[in-house]
């Protein structure tokens, strides 16, 4: 995990911020690279998917905490694929789910290996993928060529200021923002 900046969790530890697990912790390991979406920044975006959020077929990619797909079950949806390779990051997120009496599909893969497979059609899909790895525009090509999004689905995408990611150019802003050194955008696919 980076070193903790203004509006990030406390190292180890990840807060859900709204809706049925309001105030919920989730431990977490601290894994190299591990970045959790900043919980101001959570807010944001799901305020902007609060309209949708109700029944939506969610896939967090690159889970990570899986707080994203979490935040999303407490704000009702219907269900959650995380998809996660580093298996102490899965084990740890399917405990979190356990605990806290909540479904939700935990596989342990590589993320463009997993979308090279059958594919299911999401309502919302979070694009968050380790920084270091620059796995946007792979994950967002696969996305929208491989029939994983539902008709007018969206795609939340968080990548670091300093660069701007290649997204299909079919994918619109819907809305966007800044927190630091992160900028993020809610796309309409």
């Amino acid at each position: 995990m980076q070193a903790e900046r203004s509006g990030h969790a406390r190292p180890g530890r990840v807060r859900i911020i709204g809706g049925s697990l309001h105030n919920s912790r989730l431990p977490v390991p601290l894994v190299e690279g591990l970045r959790p979406t900043p919980e101001r920044v959570r807010e944001t975006v799901f305020n902007w998917l609060a309209p949708v959020m109700a029944g939506a077929r969610c896939l967090d990619l690159c889970a990570g905490t899986g707080a994203l797909g979490i935040e999303a079950l407490s704000r009702g949806a219907a269900a959650v694929s995380f998809v996660e390779r580093e298996g102490r990051l899965a084990q740890a997120l399917r405990s979190n789910l356990e605990r806290l009496g909540v479904g939700g599909e935990v596989v342990v893969a590589d993320a463009q290996t997993w979308l090279q497979g059958l594919p299911r059609q999401y309502d919302v899909v979070f694009l968050d993928p380790p920084f270091a790895l620059e796995l946007w525009a792979a994950l967002a090509r696969q996305l929208a060529a491989g029939g994983w999004l539902a008709p007018g689905a969206m795609v939340y995408v968080e990548w670091p200021a300093a660069l701007a990611p290649e997204l299909p150019a079919s994918w619109q802003v819907h809305r966007q923002g800044r927190a630091g050194a992160v900028h993020y955008a809610l796309m309409r696919a």
